[in-house]
């Protein structure tokens, strides 16, 4: 397969590593970009864990929550100055608290009416377009609950109550003290928004990222000329180091680093006067996963002056 400076310069900008490995790389694995990275991290030349996703979309996390159950959603505009509007701010506010009437799926939350509108999420939100001026979507939304407990929720870049850029929601089971729970859950929260965990538990990733990351930690190992035997102890080690980096409940907690999630939750068991449980949680940062086009404002303004 042809390499083109394209694809060379697109591995460049997401591992960091030098043109010449980035073609080399591609070369190795025919194109394949993912497998590209891969390659590049198994012979230690990325550091790069994950890929950078490149954010684009504008707007707002929002979050409504009644007690036991609480619901996240993500609202875009074009633009950041009408994410500062209060009617933009409003209307996520409505499709926040419309999604809490449903099972959190974005089919459910767009069909159902809000209740100040008589119109559907969907109609609501094409309506607003014309008010405000610029493009807006209903992207995402997310609802957790607990029969017994409370449902924590933290919004990180605050522009409002429960508005913000990054929402969390943890769901917390036990039948003790609500309060006591609420504190507890919070610090998951923004321990959540600050790791980024990709699972509750080490059973919870992901098989396909699992066995990946075990395999650049298996060429990485035999990089090393170790016998066999050896290379699948060192292999099993960093895997357990792995999830104990992506694992929520393995995590080392940030409120005290001295403990793991789970463990602060077990000692907070404590006050609340009863068993906790951890049963989800649901992390959702503005934007992640849209492509950004890049755009070049001289460039533009000098091509609007030759007319």
């Amino acid at each position: 397969m042809s390499i083109s400076a394209a694809m060379v310069k697109e591995l460049r900008e997401k591992s960091g590593a030098g043109m010449m490995d980035c073609k080399k790389a591609l070369a190795e694995t025919n194109g394949d970009m993912e497998a590209a990275i891969d390659w590049l991290r198994a012979k230690g030349i990325s550091k790069a864990d994950k890929k950078a996703g490149r954010t684009a979309a504008e707007g707002l996390i929002g979050i409504a929550g009644d007690g036991n159950e609480a619901v996240v959603v993500e609202v875009n505009s074009e633009t950041d100055f009408v994410a500062r509007n209060d009617a933009f701010q409003d209307l996520v506010r409505q499709i926040a608290q419309t999604a809490l009437s449903t099972d959190g799926s974005v089919d459910a939350v767009a069909g159902t009416t809000v209740s100040s509108t008589g119109k559907s999420v969907q109609d609501t939100v094409k309506d607003a377009v014309g008010h405000i001026g610029e493009n807006l979507t209903f992207r995402r939304s997310s609802k957790l609950s607990v029969d017994a407990g409370v449902v924590a929720s933290y919004v990180h870049n605050a522009v409002s109550d429960n508005l913000g850029k990054l929402g969390v929601l943890v769901a917390l089971k036990s039948g003790g003290d609500k309060e006591a729970l609420k504190t507890i859950g919070r610090q998951v929260a923004m321990h959540v928004a600050a790791t980024n965990p990709l699972a509750l538990t080490s059973d919870d990733v992901d098989s396909t990222v699992a066995e990946r990351e075990r395999a650049v930690f298996v060429e990485q190992a035999r990089e090393s000329g170790k016998p066999e035997n050896i290379i699948e102890k060192m292999v099993e080690g960093r895997m357990r180091k792995f999830y104990e980096e992506v694992v929520l409940l393995s995590q080392a907690f940030v409120i005290n680093p001295d403990q793991t999630v789970g463990e602060a939750i077990k000692a907070a068991e404590a006050e609340v006067g009863a068993p906790v449980e951890i049963t989800g949680f649901v992390r959702l940062q503005l934007g992640e996963g849209v492509e950004k086009e890049e755009s070049d404002f001289a460039a533009e303004v000098a091509a609007a002056a030759k007319g």
